[in-house]
């Protein structure tokens, strides 16, 4: 009876979590967080390619690589024990780790990993690229990926890539490991349990999936059998709280133990706050805008440099953003391969509409930007909305939650996008692709990357960066990538503005929480509650 009162109570306290009243504190073994997680449109590690779905699915799956955030983001083994590649760099051959089971109890074997693999590159979703890139397709994986014992998968690519690009790739989310039986269990009409893992979890990674209410919150209970050892906390609540005034709010009065999306405004009431202690790392999150190319204005040369050009950058970093982002204007975040520092676009007005004169709109034209209904991203928005009309270019918001304006991004039927684009690993090539790299303009393309998403054609920067990451050699990929971003920076549809810093305030009575490069490494095994 003990057990079924204990459940009865972790179920009503999930039940007060969807409303805004005020309520006891947090359970001692429950960390409750909150978040702004509108964003997520599934669960499914094969699917997922928004910040808050992929955080779900690294903590609640494993891959056959990691890295160590404490140790510069080494790769290390997680699932796999060993690994080796042949000497023409064309063959992984990966040993598993024994006696690693599931959250159902099946045990995991070679076998789930290639149908991992297959499943994710045969329903080949937003981050099937990551993997298809090396050759596999629906027709191909099950001939380059193979399972010659239960205990060794063999994976054959199709050129020498640097081997820590491919192993770089296999840390993404795309990668996860699903439990084969259970995911066959739940499959209708050939959709390899797509529809099922919406909402749903078939890992054997640190958490499992107790309840997912999209827009509201998700539930995770410790996997207390995880290869790596228990979690420390049994389970975590990640609320949508969608304002950063309520999550304060609902911080210091107890009602969370931890706030994510506090703004500049709402981290500076809180500083002196003596229960509350703040946690910060450098994020690999890029913030920009994407001007969709099949809007005849944004198709313009003139038009793309002008709006670079009149964006007031250092207004919205000091009176917005400040502590929460910084000013960055190329696509490789700082701290990765490549990275540079140039900032070569401020607020001048007088250059903007000589641009937009050239173009043949000295009077500026009308377009819309699809804005996510959370701060800091309508604050930025509004920013830009003003400080463009001031040539004459009228902004329409169109303003909608994260799933909404992902959703009709990814369809291109967008005019300006604004919005964030993280690292799927921790390899340069992960930004470069998607900014850089658009094999197929059609609408049937199969890689859909960011540069296709806003209809940019560009088959000559297309083959300089796919040549580049077959270069071996460290600084003369380096050297490569810093070319292509100067170029990007002056001729692309990307107004980049800033990268994120991210902030997470706590009650002190938390430990342990460490804020990773990128939504796979943010991981919830490590926090403690006092």
């Amino acid at each position: 009876m003990r057990h079924v009162a204990k459940l009865m109570a972790v179920s009503a306290f999930a039940g007060l979590m969807t409303t805004t009243a005020v309520f006891a504190q947090t359970p001692k073994d429950t960390v409750v967080m909150a978040k702004q997680i509108d964003d997520i449109i599934t669960l499914d590690p094969a699917e997922a390619f928004e910040f808050s779905g992929v955080e779900v699915g690294a903590n609640v799956y494993d891959k056959l690589i990691g890295v160590d955030l404490a140790n510069g983001n080494k790769l290390i083994g997680e699932l796999a024990e060993s690994w080796t590649v042949s000497p023409d760099q064309l063959t992984y051959t990966f040993k598993l780790r024994p006696n690693v089971k599931f959250h159902s109890g099946n045990a995991l074997t070679a076998a789930d990993v290639v149908y991992s693999i297959q499943r994710a590159v045969t329903l080949n979703k937003s981050p099937g690229f990551i993997l298809t890139q090396f050759g596999l397709n629906k027709d191909t994986v099950l001939e380059k990926v193979k399972a010659p014992d239960a205990n060794t998968v063999v994976i054959t690519v199709s050129q020498p890539f640097a081997p820590t690009f491919f192993l770089n790739c296999l840390t993404s989310g795309v990668a996860a490991v699903v439990d084969s039986k259970l995911v066959k269990a739940n499959e209708k009409d050939g959709d390899w349990g797509n529809a099922w893992l919406k909402l749903n979890s078939a890992g054997s990674g640190a958490y499992k999936v107790r309840s997912y209410r999209p827009n509201e919150q998700y539930a995770l209970d410790a996997n207390e059998s995880w290869y790596k050892g228990a979690p420390k906390a049994k389970r975590i609540i990640v609320r949508h709280v969608a304002e950063p005034a309520s999550q304060r709010l609902l911080l210091e009065k107890g009602d969370v133990d931890m706030a994510r999306n506090l703004s500049k405004d709402q981290l500076a009431s809180v500083k002196d706050n003596k229960d509350v202690e703040i946690v910060q790392g450098d994020k690999g999150y890029i913030l920009y805008l994407g001007l969709n190319q099949k809007n005849p204005n944004l198709a313009k040369p003139e038009v793309r440099e002008a709006l670079k050009w009149l964006v007031d950058y250092a207004a919205i970093e000091k009176n917005i953003v400040e502590g929460t982002y910084k000013a960055h204007e190329s696509f490789l975040p700082n701290g990765f391969l490549g990275a540079i520092g140039d900032k070569p676009y401020k607020f001048d007005l007088a250059k903007g509409k000589e641009l937009l004169a050239k173009a043949g709109l000295a009077n500026g034209f009308t377009v819309t930007m699809d804005t996510r209904s959370v701060n800091p991203i309508t604050d930025i928005a509004q920013a830009i909305q003003s400080t463009w009309g001031q040539a004459g270019v009228k902004l329409e918001l169109i303003p909608g939650d994260g799933k909404q304006t992902l959703t009709k991004y990814r369809a291109r039927t967008h005019d300006i996008y604004i919005g964030q684009w993280g690292p799927d690993y921790l390899d340069p090539h992960t930004n470069a692709e998607t900014f850089a790299i658009n094999e197929n303009n059609g609408e049937d393309a199969k890689s859909k990357t960011l540069a296709w998403r806003n209809a940019w054609d560009i088959p000559e920067m297309t083959k300089k960066t796919q040549a580049n990451v077959l270069e071996s050699d460290a600084a003369k990929r380096a050297a490569v990538y810093g070319d292509i971003q100067r170029e990007h920076q002056k001729v692309s549809p990307f107004v980049i503005m800033f990268q994120q810093v991210e902030v997470t305030a706590e009650r002190k009575n938390i430990k342990g929480w460490v804020i990773g490069p990128s939504s796979d490494t943010n991981f919830y095994w490590t926090i403690s509650k006092g």
